[in-house]
């Protein structure tokens, strides 16, 4: 069944159907150079920074509807 998932996916910045699976629910686009973590429904973006670390693309391609949760203790008090 993970081989149908990853046959019908298509990258949201690219478009790309050259989606390589890196771990049980994370796939890579080979078309931009960016992470696609997969679960159920729910999709997250990531762009692979130069020392490894990855920076949530989510704000761009799905806005509040598919926002990853905040962790309150994570962020800094204003």
């Amino acid at each position: 069944m993970d081989g149908m998932v990853n046959t019908m996916l298509r990258c949201p910045n690219c478009n790309s159907k050259d989606i390589g699976k890196i771990g049980s629910h994370q796939f890579y686009c080979w078309g931009c150079y960016i992470e696609l973590t997969v679960n159920g429904d729910k999709m997250s973006v990531y762009q692979v920074e130069e020392d490894g670390t990855l920076s949530s693309l989510d704000d761009l391609f799905f806005g509040d509807e598919f926002a990853a949760p905040s962790f309150p203790e994570a962020q800094a008090s204003s």
